[in-house]
């Protein structure tokens, strides 16, 4: 998998960065349960960073229901 240095969790307004470039989906699983959705890994100005939607795509997992 590849690594980033910058780590986002954040809300729609992210979902498609123009500014992010060498674009990859990660899906990941952790001992606590699968995340709300993929990573979105690539670069902003050549710093790796991967991005993580709160609610899922489409918001389809309620506040109170994040994992």
């Amino acid at each position: 998998m590849p690594q980033a240095t910058i780590g986002v969790i954040g809300g729609s307004g992210l979902y498609r960065m123009e500014e992010m470039t060498d674009v990859e989906e990660v899906a990941v699983q952790t001992p606590f349960g699968d995340p709300s959705d993929v990573i979105t890994i690539g670069k902003v100005e050549g710093v790796p960073m991967a991005f993580l939607p709160r609610h899922g795509r489409g918001h389809r997992i309620a506040p109170t229901e994040i994992p």
